[in-house]
Formats: C-alpha cells, structure tokens, sequence
C-alpha cells in the first residue's frame, strides 16, 4: 500500500511539473549600438594618431605645439582660411596640393566645428581701449 501511495505522489508531482506554466522570459534588449573608439593621442603632441596625423605633425608642429592644433575646431573651409592667413602673415610655406588637401581633411574630421570648444568673437565696441594703439 505505502508503495502504490509514492507511486501515486510522484505521478502527481510529475503532472504538476509539467503542468506548471514555464517561468516569464527576459524581454529581448536591443544591442546598444557600436561607437566607434576615439583613436590614441600621440603623447607628444597630443594629436589623434588616425588617418594622415603623421603628415598634420609633419607640417604644423615645426611651428607650434600640437596644443595649439587640438584647442582649434573648423570645417575644411575654416582650417583652409587658417593655413592662408598663416602663409600670409605668419611665412607659412606653401604646401604642394596633395599634402594640403590632407592636412585640411585630417583637421576637418578631427577637429571639426563645436559650440562648446570655441567662443564667438567679441564685438569690437565690447573690447576694452588697446594701450598700444596708436589711435586716440
């Protein structure tokens, strides 16, 4: 008798397992997209080591610090104003077009315009009288 009585409670426990409702599963989540990673600095000039950097160093940092350069943001036509004012009032030499058209790309895409990296100019009636002019 006791042996048809756990015959019985383990078939009535096997029913109920297989009864049971199977358990909620995790709703799926989306991957979060892939960024890519921002390149290393050169730990010289602080520059993205990506794309044409190496000709960007090549080439600007004889002049002034890598600083300089990262501080700065521009759109190809800004970076390509600020080459021809440095070859006019600073003797900036002039690039064969290749390599300026790579520096100008490296810069653009790395350096491209942010409102929050530079502020705008400030009028001149806001400047504060210049103690070197020469006007009076």
């Amino acid at each position: 008798m006791q042996r048809a009585a756990a015959i019985a409670t383990l078939a009535v426990l096997a029913v109920a397992a297989c009864s049971r409702e199977t358990p909620p599963t995790e709703p799926e989540v989306e991957p979060a997209p892939v960024v890519a990673a921002e390149p290393a600095l050169d730990p010289v000039t602080g520059l993205k080591m990506a794309g044409d950097w190496e000709i960007v160093r090549a080439n600007c940092v004889a002049c002034h610090s890598g600083k300089l350069i990262t501080q700065q943001r521009g759109s190809a036509q800004q970076w390509l104003t600020m080459i021809r004012w440095m070859q006019k009032k600073q003797n900036l030499w002039t690039f064969d077009p290749e390599t300026e058209k790579k520096i100008i790309g490296y810069l653009a895409e790395h350096y491209p315009p942010s409102d929050a990296q530079r502020r705008a100019a400030i009028p001149p009636d806001l400047m504060p009288p210049n103690p070197y002019s020469s006007e009076t």
